[in-house]
């Protein structure tokens, strides 16, 4: 999961701050929801996945195509 936010991220060239900044926390707790030093809370996953357009389980890992 920790890789799959990152790589949301990267793929649309946005910085650690620019996705914190949409979620309204700081760069270093973003960083380490990105990191996996610190589990995504809910409300986070639910913003996120809204932000990128896709499904919290995307963000999870959850689909099962892959």
């Amino acid at each position: 999961m920790y890789k799959r936010i990152r790589d949301l991220r990267e793929d649309k060239d946005l910085s650690q701050s620019a996705v914190a900044k949409v979620l309204r926390v700081s760069q270093s707790t973003y960083s380490r929801y990105e990191s996996g030093y610190l589990d995504l809370p809910s409300e986070v996953l639910i913003k996120l996945a809204r932000f990128y357009k896709v499904s919290a389980d995307y963000i999870l890992e959850l689909d099962m195509e892959e």
